[in-house]
């Protein structure tokens, strides 16, 4: 192979003065990494000493042929392709320049005394471990590790052979997480580059990036080598940006002669089309505006209660559209670009002239449409903010909005169907018609809910509140996985916390901050998504879990967990339908992540990244109670 590490010329980074009595996180490998003979610590993986076994990690990727699409990379890093493409600003069909900087979020876990996110690769010919570590995956493995994770030796792989690749991420150090570091980036060093840069780059400090990784100022570090960046908020694609090579100066080009007269005329021509067009664009911002603070006078209504799935949320418009105008019809399906622009007769021809046997619930009705069926709802209101979100985002446990189509004034969104329905159908013994959800699937869709609300509040731009999590917004496909639906009361998080005075949502999933003083941010659908969890594992709706003698559902929660034999009343709260199927501890573990999602105080809520991780470790110690009902939690309980 031509490409050999110790032969490619080593530069040094320069440093700003550091100095620590704390250790470092982990220990940086150098060209150890050439040496597949050697096997020390560090090659194989960094340490796993994070003080969570599992976490939200980041990847620095440099597209190369033929990984230069979000498709391929994402495949090749066992990546969400939904996350990777919304953390980069780009389509999911996106292809990359090559050498452009994608950020890769993965998934990582301890493994035996290693933290890494895991993958797969199928050798080609001419591969060996050292070529797969350097070359494909660019650094982010090691041939040493790629040697003892299939537990091989550089002669005695295939063309074929399926192999799994450890990728070199860590989890914030207990340390770290004091400082406010919430994330680790494995960032793939390469010329040019210094420790300066790299943390003007991703807004990290450089003595963090010291300390992080064992090295002092005086540091050789080499190409084709990762090190950790300590982050205190995620990535953005603003941070991948390579400045542009300044212009070479090239002289102006001649000017054509022109006669004094032509000239003059030119002049008078241009000042005249340019006035005219100042003119018609201040009045048609003036119209704009005019109407945008008429619509805003209009919607300041009473507090209303939204309930129903789909329901619209806005008054009429009061501007009647043509729906007959071709130019309208093509203004839209401009603005929404993937989103098909659909003509009333062909939803008419969906849904057998919108009839009772293919309706489901509100103003939704099923629609068969070239073989695949479809969620299409009627709305006669203002539907623009809600197609823009969903424009913009694509994300598995977001419902994708796949059309639109606008006659006789009223909208109709077509969305993905979700053969399952609503939550609310399954998760209430009392009118679920003996429809049940064991626990293993009650944690998923908890999971699949908390990992969309993260993607709303984490990796959209700008982070977005839903402001409507209830068991009715939340649709469930074939395969019962969850589904965030109903993004029409959806909003920009506009800083920490921002302020309202129109105050809607359904009852009993509001926060108490956004009910007395119109408080609004992310921490707002940690409550109402700690509700929602209080409901699947009661199998109550919230309006039953309100009693006269406690109106209160984190004062009702705080007090199961304060009695003396926390499992028995713990037990006693849990839908009586799941006897026999959890474990007792695991409830007792839920109920504490429901009460610090209802804490009164918005600041003491967790993040939505915390719960993903939290529900992640649930459901995987509860598939392990399932399958041996004893040994699988013992690891749980010395844990914690």
């Amino acid at each position: 192979m031509r490409f050999i590490i110790p032969h490619i010329s080593i530069f040094i980074i320069s440093l700003l003065s550091f100095c620590s009595l704390i250790h470092g996180q982990q220990l940086y490998a150098a060209k150890a990494t050439t040496d597949c003979s050697n096997k020390n610590n560090s090659v194989l993986g960094y340490s796993c000493n994070g003080l969570n076994t599992t976490c939200q990690a980041f990847l620095i990727f440099r597209s190369q042929p033929p990984y230069t699409t979000v498709s391929s990379i994402s495949t090749l890093l066992n990546s969400d392709p939904s996350q990777l493409s919304a953390i980069n600003s780009v389509p999911e069909t996106a292809s990359f320049d090559t050498n452009k900087l994608v950020i890769v979020p993965v998934n990582c876990s301890c493994s035996g005394t290693y933290s890494q996110a895991n993958t797969t690769y199928v050798v080609k010919a001419g591969d060996t471990p050292f070529s797969i570590a350097n070359n494909t995956f660019q650094g982010l493995s090691t041939c040493q590790a790629v040697q003892d994770q299939n537990r091989r030796s550089t002669v005695d792989i295939f063309p074929g052979d399926k192999l799994h690749i450890p990728i070199r991420c860590a989890c914030p150090s207990k340390n770290q997480t004091d400082l406010g570091i919430k994330y680790l980036l494995s960032y793939l060093i390469t010329w040019g580059d210094t420790a300066d840069s790299i943390s003007l780059k991703f807004g990290a400090e450089t003595g963090q990036i010291l300390e992080a990784n064992q090295i002092d100022e005086q540091a050789t570090v080499y190409p084709f080598t990762t090190l950790l960046v300590p982050l205190q908020n995620p990535p953005s694609s603003n941070q991948t940006i390579e400045p542009p090579p300044p212009p070479a100066p090239s002289p102006p080009p001649p000017s054509p002669p022109t006669s004094p007269g032509k000239s003059s005329s030119k002049t008078w021509i241009y000042v005249v089309v340019g006035m005219l067009g100042g003119i018609a664009l201040t009045a048609f911002i003036g119209i704009i505006i005019f109407l945008a603070v008429f619509r805003k006078g209009r919607k300041r209504s009473d507090p209303v209660i939204v309930s129903e799935i789909f329901e619209a949320k806005e008054k009429p418009l009061n501007k009647k559209l043509d729906e007959e105008s071709q130019d309208f019809l093509d203004d839209i399906s401009g603005i929404t670009h993937s989103l098909k622009v659909y003509k009333f007769k062909e939803l008419e021809a969906a849904t057998d002239n919108f009839s009772t046997s293919c309706w489901i619930k509100g103003s939704v009705h099923r629609g068969l449409i070239n073989g695949d069926y479809a969620a299409i709802k009627k709305i006669n209101g203002d539907v623009s903010k809600e197609i823009d979100l969903l424009n913009k985002v694509n994300h598995f446990n977001l419902i994708r909005l796949s059309g639109v189509c606008f006659s006789d004034g009223q909208w109709y969104l077509v969305y993905e169907y979700a053969d399952n329905g609503a939550l609310s159908d399954w998760v209430y013994s009392s009118n679920n018609d003996g429809k049940l959800l064991n626990w293993i699937q009650r944690m998923q869709i908890a999971s699949d809910v908390a990992t969309g609300l993260n993607y709303l509040h984490s990796f959209t731009s700008p982070p977005h509140v839903h402001k409507d999590i209830t068991s009715s917004n939340i649709l469930l496909d074939s395969d019962f996985r969850a589904k965030i639906a109903n993004l029409a009361m959806a909003r920009a998080a506009e800083g920490e916390f921002a302020l309202t005075r129109h105050i809607i949502g359904t009852k009993g999933y509001m926060a108490p901050e956004y009910l007395e003083n119109g408080v609004i941010s992310t921490k707002l659908d940690v409550y109402a998504f700690g509700v929602l969890i209080l409901e699947i594992v009661t199998g109550k709706e919230v309006a039953a879990l309100y009693t006269e003698e406690n109106l209160n559902l984190s004062d009702m929660v705080s007090n199961v967990l304060s009695q003396a034999d926390i499992e028995e009343s713990t037990r006693q709260f849990i839908d009586p339908s799941l006897e026999g199927n959890y474990s007792s501890e695991l409830a007792v573990y839920v109920m504490r992540l429901i009460d610090s999602c209802l804490n009164k105080n918005p600041a003491d809520r967790p993040d939505m990244d915390e719960i993903v991780q939290s529900l992640s470790r649930i459901l995987t110690l509860s598939l392990n109670w399932e399958s041996s009902n004893v040994s699988g939690y013992q690891s749980f309980s010395r844990s914690t």
